[in-house]
């Protein structure tokens, strides 16, 4: 059994895949609430975006030095709508 798995991963590499599966399996679409990393400091580059963005939204409380990344990615998602993104 585990032959044949292995020989069907060789075959398509991304079939077994979640994060490279074509069928939205993708670890971009999970919620930021179920992220492991969600309680970690917001990167540098969503620092970078959501300050972009809030300065576009003329909302410069939506941008928070000291966000998580959960919480820096839900806001970008609702500034990227505010702004038309």
């Amino acid at each position: 059994m585990a032959q044949a798995r292995h020989a069907a991963q060789r075959a398509n590499p991304k079939a077994e895949n979640p994060k490279q599966s074509p069928d939205g399996g993708s670890n971009r679409l999970k919620d930021p609430d179920d992220w492991v990393t969600g309680h970690e400091p917001m990167t540098g580059a969503q620092a970078s975006y959501l300050k972009t963005l809030s300065e576009e939204a003329q909302d410069p409380r939506a941008f928070e030095a000291d966000l998580e990344k959960a919480e820096a990615s839900k806001r970008i998602d609702q500034l990227k709508r505010e702004t038309g993104r």
